[in-house]
């Protein structure tokens, strides 16, 4: 994939290409979803106003001003939205990006490991240049899985930062934690707390909105029923699990979005616990990318909820499974729904 086409597809996925501040719907009995939409509304109008006026980062200092102008020149660049799985932080991330008055060549959304994958793509430095005119870099699904990413992503934001770039993230981490239970976060804590210094951070509690009132998830459908579905979609991939699996080790997860790019829904038959957790990481890489586009996922064998054994869902990296099963069930939905027409 051409270097490119990395920059211009860091824009919010399709799914999210018409949310607003507006289409999200705060839960009532958790009033930090209502103060996240408000300090977010200010964001953006920092971000704006300093565009209208010209300046550097003038109105992102007056944003996070607390205790003069001392205070200002070390106060955070970014704003972190901390928050369990399916509590709508994408879904405010894309609002900010959209609602930030700047062109879209100037503001930039990916994901954390599309981030490190432009690095890897471009270079460090050539990285630092291109969006180092940007207004506004938006990070979802922030996470740290290794040293390596930890002393990358540090030395990036420090450098953007000194360039006026704003930043605003989200994950399931609180930023002062990021790592722990990967790696030996401690060998790593000056790169971690600088990290953290970059942002102040807004907590959202709630319950995962793609379950919230609704009912259990969908009972896998029979292989006949995937086998239907498959041949009367348009545009509808059919593989089984373990196939798919195995093709994901072979294609760099950078690809995985253009991988299903064109597809109107998955077929999948044969679903069952995943081996082992490089695989596993690999099926949360692309069970995002599906996420992104909407695509159905109608599905024979085990349930989505059985994907990661006891271990998984147990260590370092349970709250990236959790998110994916949340969203594969979802999907499967969906799917369901496709075999019921």
């Amino acid at each position: 994939m051409p270097a490119e086409r990395l920059v211009a597809e860091m824009v919010p996925p399709p799914r999210f290409d018409g949310v607003r501040f507006g289409t999200y719907v705060p839960d009532p009995a958790r009033p930090s979803q209502s103060e996240a939409v408000e300090a977010l509304r200010s964001f953006s109008r920092s971000i704006s106003g300093e565009r209208r006026a010209g300046g550097g980062a003038g109105g992102l200092k007056r944003w996070f001003r607390r205790g003069g102008a001392a205070a200002a020149d070390s106060a955070p660049r970014g704003v972190y939205l901390d928050g369990g799985y399916g509590v709508g932080k994408t879904h405010l991330l894309a609002s900010l990006w959209h609602a930030t008055d700047a062109p879209p060549e100037r503001k930039a959304f990916g994901t954390f490991v599309e981030l490190t994958n432009l690095v890897g793509a471009l270079g460090f430095q050539q990285t630092v240049a291109t969006l180092g005119g940007h207004r506004l870099l938006c990070i979802d699904e922030f996470e740290l899985d290794d040293p390596g990413d930890t002393v990358l992503v540090s030395s990036l934001l420090r450098r953007l930062v000194e360039q006026g770039v704003a930043l605003a993230a989200t994950s399931n981490t609180l930023p002062g934690r990021l790592g722990e239970g990967r790696f030996a976060a401690a060998d790593f804590l000056r790169e971690i707390q600088g990290l953290s210094a970059h942002f102040r951070t807004l907590r959202i509690d709630g319950e995962d909105y793609r379950h919230r009132g609704l009912p259990a998830a969908p009972a896998p459908l029979t292989q006949d029923e995937v086998l239907r579905v498959a041949h009367r979609t348009p545009g509808a991939s059919l593989d089984t699990f373990p196939e798919l699996l195995s093709h994901l080790a072979a294609v760099h997860p950078s690809r995985y979005g253009a991988l299903v790019d064109g597809l109107g829904a998955v077929c999948l038959t044969g679903v069952g616990p995943v081996p082992d957790q490089s695989t596993a990481l690999r099926l949360v890489v692309l069970a995002d990318r599906l996420y992104d586009r909407e695509l159905p996922v109608p599905a024979s064998g085990a349930p989505f909820d059985e994907l990661f054994g006891q271990e998984m869902l147990e260590g370092g990296y349970r709250k990236k499974y959790f998110r994916a099963i949340s969203r594969l069930t979802s999907l499967a939905r969906d799917g369901a729904r496709l075999a019921g027409d």
